[in-house]
C-alpha cells in the first residue's frame, strides 16, 4: 500500500513578502488539498557559514546543515521554490543545497538524505520571466547531487500581483500548473517512500 507522502515545502528567500515564500505557501495549499502531510520550513532558521572545506575539516559540517538534512530524510519528498538573482540561484539557497550535500553520515551510520529524494520545483520573478533561469539551474543542481527531480515545474510570473488576498494563485493556467507539479510529486514521492504505514 502507497503511504500518505510526507513533503518538506520551503523558499529560497526568507525576504518579508518574497514572492518565492508566497510561492511556496501556495505550493504548500495545493499539497496539503490534494492529501500530502507538509512541512514548511524557513531557512532563517538554519543559518549556516558560507561553504567552506577548511571548516568543514576543522568543525565538521555545521549542525544547522544536519539539522536541515535531517528533515530533508524525514520527509519522502521536497518542494523548493526558487527566487531569481542575476538570472540564477540565490546564494542562500545555493549555500543551503552545498552543505547538506555535504552531509555523508549522521552517529555512526551512512546518511546521503538528498541521494533518490524527489523534488519538485517552483520559480518565481517580478518580471515576466518567471524565474526560469534559476529554475533550470536549480534542477541541474539537484539532478547533480542525485535527486529525483520530476518534470513539471510551475513558473510565477509578476509576482507583485500574481496572488490574491488568500494568497492564491489568480491565474488558472498557473493554478493548474501548481496542481499538476504536485500531483507528480506527491505520486513520485508516494511511489519512492521507505515508510510503511500500519
Amino acid at each position: 500500500m502507497r503511504v500518505t507522502p510526507r513533503i518538506l515545502v520551503f523558499a529560497g528567500s526568507v525576504r518579508t513578502g518574497a514572492y518565492s515564500g508566497r510561492t511556496a505557501d501556495a505550493a504548500q495549499k495545493t499539497l496539503a488539498m490534494q492529501g500530502a502531510e507538509t512541512t514548511r520550513v524557513s531557512l532563517a532558521d538554519y543559518p549556516l557559514p558560507i561553504l567552506d572545506e577548511d571548516l568543514e575539516r576543522e568543525e565538521g559540517i555545521p549542525e544547522n546543515a544536519m539539522r536541515l538534512a535531517r528533515q530533508v530524510a524525514a520527509h519522502d519528498g521536497v518542494l523548493i521554490a526558487t527566487p531569481e538573482y542575476n538570472g540564477s540561484i540565490p546564494p542562500l539557497l545555493k549555500n543551503a543545497v552545498d552543505w547538506v550535500s555535504r552531509v555523508r553520515r549522521d552517529g555512526g551510520r551512512t546518511f546521503m538524505p538528498m541521494a533518490g529524494k524527489p523534488a519538485g520545483l517552483c520559480s518565481s520573478s517580478a518580471g515576466q520571466f518567471a524565474g526560469i533561469r534559476a529554475i533550470n539551474h536549480l534542477r541541474a543542481v539537484l539532478v547533480r547531487c542525485r535527486m529525483e527531480v520530476v518534470a513539471p515545474e510551475c513558473s510565477v510570473p509578476a509576482g507583485a500581483a500574481a496572488f490574491d488576498e488568500a494568497g492564491n494563485l489568480r491565474d488558472e493556467r498557473l493554478k493548474q500548473s501548481m496542481e499538476h507539479l504536485c500531483r507528480t510529486l506527491m505520486e513520485t514521492a508516494s511511489m519512492w517512500s521507505k515508510r510503511v504505514e500500519p
